[in-house]
């Protein structure tokens, strides 16, 4: 069974979303979200991949945060984008 060793990095309590109303980048553009992620190492808010514009995995790509947590309420998963488990 695979592991990620990611886990150990993120906060025992999630930080404050910067957005708490939604995707920050699609708010800025005024484009639209399908689902929200919160980035667990520094509390941005970004679009799925499902989204037209995947702002979550490109927070990723830019600032090398492994962990997002869903942001939809009643989901309670985590990802990890390096390793590519759910956690």
């Amino acid at each position: 069974m695979a592991t990620c060793e990611h886990v150990r990095s993120i906060p025992a309590q999630d930080p404050s979303p910067t957005t708490p109303q939604g995707c920050e980048e699609c708010l800025a553009e005024g484009t639209r979200w399908v689902h929200l992620r919160l980035c667990l190492g520094c509390g941005h808010v970004g679009c799925c991949d499902s989204s037209p514009m995947r702002h979550a995995t490109a927070h990723f790509e830019k600032e090398g945060h492994p962990i997002v947590r869903s942001f939809e309420p009643g989901e309670d998963w985590r990802w990890c984008f390096v390793d590519e488990l759910i956690v």
